[in-house]
């Protein structure tokens, strides 16, 4: 399929539970794991721990309705507000937050959450924790300036964005765009924690390829430079799976600071 084919996940939507079970399950059939599960989860309980990261409101702009990524910040954070682009998103994620009939089964992440804390028996307790700190999931327009507009958010004093920046933007140009209406939201400080997909072209969700934009880790870290982010940390993981849902190389964990 020619890349101009693929579809705009912000623009045309798409099967968000379909997008779960090939990325985010626990099914012998998805071999994502160590790149989608395991290596975020890790890389946000090891950074968070550190203790850099400081406050009590925090903000998520991810893809999809997964939310795996954020027990660690759950811990740190009491009031963590979602910022999602689907309705449909928005959705999966409050039938999970109010215990609906038909929500998402995320036990495998809360278990694995609860062990990589030292306390595998609480693995409950993790997620009501998480569905505690979540006060609010809204939704976000990114061809606005005002990305939350008409909700007036107060400042935020970390942002985690998971898996979304090469998704929206179409080049490098929408990318530093999309990335400076970001850190329009944190505090002079504040850590902006990113998970990055590295060298995709497309994914899959349901029976819809979708568009990605194409970089590499040295243009995430210009990038970051370039809005005035210097850089505290970061990792990679090489591609752990074979699978023709998705073409990247590898994860990118990486954490910038807001200048003072």
């Amino acid at each position: 399929m020619d890349s101009t084919t693929h579809k705009l996940y912000h623009v045309h939507g798409m099967d968000s539970r379909s997008y779960l079970d090939m990325y985010f399950s626990n099914k012998e059939e998805m071999v994502f794991a160590e790149d989608t599960l395991k290596f975020p989860m890790a890389m946000f309980h090891y950074q968070l721990n550190l203790g850099r990261s400081e406050g009590t409101f925090l903000i998520d702009i991810s893809l999809g309705s997964n939310i795996h990524h954020l027990y660690s910040a759950s811990k740190f954070f009491k009031k963590i507000v979602l910022l999602r682009f689907q309705e449909k998103c928005i959705m999966e994620l409050n039938r999970w937050l109010h215990n609906r009939t038909g929500a998402y089964d995320w036990s495998h992440t809360s278990s694995a959450a609860a062990e990589l804390e030292g306390t595998r028996d609480q693995f409950q307790e993790k997620e009501m924790r998480l569905k505690s700190s979540i006060k609010q999931i809204l939704k976000c327009d990114f061809e606005q300036e005002d990305i939350t507009s008409p909700v007036l958010l107060p400042i935020s004093d970390c942002i985690i964005s998971a898996g979304i920046l090469e998704i929206i933007s179409k080049n490098e140009d929408e990318y530093i765009k999309n990335l400076e209406k970001i850190i329009k939201l944190l505090k002079h400080g504040g850590q902006l924690l990113i998970i990055a997909i590295i060298d995709a072209t497309y994914w899959v969700a349901g029976a819809e390829r979708f568009h990605c934009f194409k970089c590499n880790e040295e243009f995430v870290k210009n990038a970051l430079g370039k809005v005035g982010l210097a850089i505290d940390y970061y990792a990679v993981q090489r591609r752990r799976n074979v699978s023709d849902l998705t073409d990247y190389k590898a994860m990118l964990f990486i954490v910038g600071r807001k200048g003072e």
